[in-house]
């Protein structure tokens, strides 16, 4: 049997291209002890994959030239020779960008419970997009109602249950998008309150939609749309720092503004946050997301591609913010 993998051809700086990978197929490799086969259903193409492959400051070290580019997704278990895993369940984990993957307990995340919510789901609001939007929010943001938060990338994939959370916490909510469209999205959709298109004046809209300040900002961009917030918050706000897709590469360290007054005066809260810190809480959380998704308080959009080739190109899609909602590659059907 055959498996098609996504390899990475060369390091790219800043946003990797479809150049930068190339397409091969490779014979599947006996199981040993331990092991068990997966057969991926679905792949996430997410920001963060451009810090696994650029050679600069990262959680993790990049993928090497020729490994299979390192995502998270879904699959279902078709050969086993481990005791902890049977054929026919489930998993969450780092499966990569192919349509096979050899794996060890140490890269599930989750298992899965095909029947509770659309499989799909299990790689956005069930899974990484949902998780950091929660823990990050509750954990560092610590809402009360009343407040007003704040989020870039609002129509995203974790962005837009961010602002659904906040709501449900009795919070005021502002999107930062890239586009009236999007902006209006995020009000329709996703519950927010008012929106700020980023290629107009960022000042008059900040002024505008966040007059007692911002109290809660969740930041997926960072850049001149981070540092023009950073002087419109509240006394002792909070700032999650989730992400930096604005930047478009970290070598050399890009020039801005200095914060540090604006944190010292204001008595601002600043933490970045990586969702690999807070594994411990999946399984919990996943089931007060899983429930909010039953009891129809949390909504979700998907983007669909059907082409493994077409992966690389789906993640320039997302940094171009072509992508609306959570996009995903489906590979197979199931069930």
């Amino acid at each position: 049997m055959k498996n098609r993998q996504i390899i990475l051809s060369s390091r790219p700086v800043g946003v990797p291209q479809p150049r930068h990978f190339n397409l091969i197929d490779t014979d599947i490799p006996a199981l040993q002890a331990g092991e068990f086969l997966v057969e991926n259903i679905y792949l996430s193409v997410d920001p963060a994959q451009r810090g696994y492959v650029n050679d600069e400051n990262n959680y993790a070290p990049p993928v090497a030239i020729g490994g299979v580019m390192r995502a998270v997704a879904v699959g279902r278990v078709v050969e086993s020779n481990s005791d902890s895993y049977a054929v026919g369940e489930y998993l969450y984990g780092w499966f990569g960008w192919q349509d096979y993957c050899v794996a060890t307990a140490a890269l599930v995340f989750l298992r899965i419970n095909p029947g509770r919510a659309p499989l799909s789901t299990n790689l956005g609001l069930l899974g990484m997009n949902g998780l950091t939007a929660y823990i990050a929010l509750h954990d560092i943001g610590k809402p009360k109602a009343g407040d007003t938060v704040l989020v870039t990338a609002a129509a995203g994939a974790v962005g837009s249950i961010v602002g659904q959370l906040a709501k449900l916490e009795g919070c005021r909510t502002v999107a930062v998008t890239s586009s009236d469209e999007k902006g209006q999205h995020c009000i329709d959709d996703y519950g927010y309150d008012a929106f700020i298109n980023y290629h107009k004046p960022l000042d008059e809209g900040l002024r505008a939609t966040c007059p007692d300040g911002v109290d809660v900002f969740f930041d997926n961009v960072a850049g001149v749309i981070g540092d023009a917030v950073y002087q419109h918050m509240a006394w002792f706000g909070r700032i999650i720092q989730c992400g930096t897709i604005s930047i478009p590469s970290w070598v050399p360290p890009p020039e801005g503004p200095r914060k540090e007054r604006e944190i010292l005066t204001r008595r601002l809260t600043v933490s970045g946050f990586v969702i690999f810190d807070h594994m411990d809480k999946l399984d919990s959380v996943v089931e007060v997301l899983a429930a909010m998704l039953a009891d129809g308080k949390l909504h979700y959009q998907e983007d669909i591609g059907y082409r493994l080739e077409g992966a690389p190109q789906a993640l320039v899609d997302v940094y171009a913010g072509r992508n609306t909602g959570k996009k995903l590659i489906q590979l197979r059907d199931y069930l």
